[in-house]
Order: C-alpha cells, then sequence, then structure tokens
C-alpha cells in the first residue's frame, strides 16, 4: 500500500510517499524559512499563502520522487492538527480534494504523533525488521495540552545497517 502523506502544518509545506507503512520512496520539504526572517519568525497569514504556491508543486514532486502515478496511491493521509489554521486549512482542502477526485481514502494525521512514528520509517532500499519494534507511543490530547508517551521502545539495527 502506498500512501501521500502532505504536511502543512506551519511554515514547511511537505509531501511524501510511504509504502506499506514503513518505507519512505520520497519525501519533499519546500522551506519558507527566507520569507519569515525578515519578520522574525512565521507570520500565519503568509505562511498559509505561501502553502497555496506551492502545494500543487511539492506534491508533483513527491509523485515523481516515488515513480508513482495517482494509480499507485492507494490513500491520502493529511496533517489536521495541531498546527497554525490557515496553514492546516490549505494542507486539509488539497487532500480532500485530491481524496474525492481520484476516490481514494483520506486520513487525519496528528502532527506531534507523526514526529514519532516518522523515526521507524526507512529510506528506499534500507531493510530494517520492524518487527524489532517493541512498544507503541500513546497520545493524550486534552484541554489544548498534548502529552506524548513512548515506553521503553528498543529498534535494534542488524550490524550491517547504519545507525
Amino acid at each position: 500500500m502506498k500512501i501521500l502523506g502532505i504536511e502543512t502544518s506551519c511554515d514547511e509545506t511537505a509531501a511524501a510517499v510511504v509504502e506499506d507503512g514503513k518505507k519512505l520512496l520520497s519525501n519533499v520539504i519546500q522551506t519558507q524559512i527566507d520569507i519569515h526572517a525578515q519578520y522574525g519568525g512565521v507570520v500565519p497569514e503568509v505562511a498559509a499563502r505561501s502553502h497555496i504556491e506551492v502545494i500543487n508543486p511539492v506534491i508533483n514532486r513527491a509523485l515523481e520522487s516515488a515513480n508513482c502515478t495517482w494509480d499507485d496511491i492507494d490513500a491520502i493521509a493529511v496533517t489536521y492538527a495541531p498546527g497554525l489554521a490557515g496553514s492546516l486549512l490549505v494542507g486539509t482542502l488539497a487532500a480532500r480534494t485530491i481524496a474525492v477526485i481520484r476516490n481514494k481514502p483520506l486520513y487525519g494525521i496528528h502532527h506531534v504523533e507523526a514526529h514519532v512514528y516518522a523515526n521507524f520509517l526507512i529510506d528506499q532500499g534500507t531493510t530494517v525488521d520492524h518487527h524489532l519494534i517493541q512498544s507503541q507511543p500513546v497520545l493524550e490530547d486534552t484541554n489544548n495540552q498534548t502529552k506524548a508517551t513512548v515506553s521503553t521502545t528498543t529498534l535494534t539495527l542488524p550490524k550491517n545497517q547504519p545507525k
């Protein structure tokens, strides 16, 4: 199964293709650092407008880098929270539009949870036995506070793999 992931929670527009929940086939990131530097920090409205300008090219580059067509993509995943409202809106609307037009399932992804799981992805061409991961993160999101707990996660790599 190949999933196209879209991320626009703050000031970077990103798209990636992940295969079988483990293998990272592509990862395209368009940063806005230079745009916001003149303001001394991220300006939410400027961030959202920048996402609008680059979201389609970023998605297209992610598909090209993964050597995928829309027919190869089984589902769409998108960051839904937390983040800047306008930025999240751009990503979720793009993802919803693609899902409807391409008749693909759509999954909302919590940004903080994705940071935890991203550590278990492997680059294309690298193999890691994911059965060696011995715990799962638990995420609790209540009253504007997010608490992530990972209990004794161990990932053992074979000796011939980079650490």
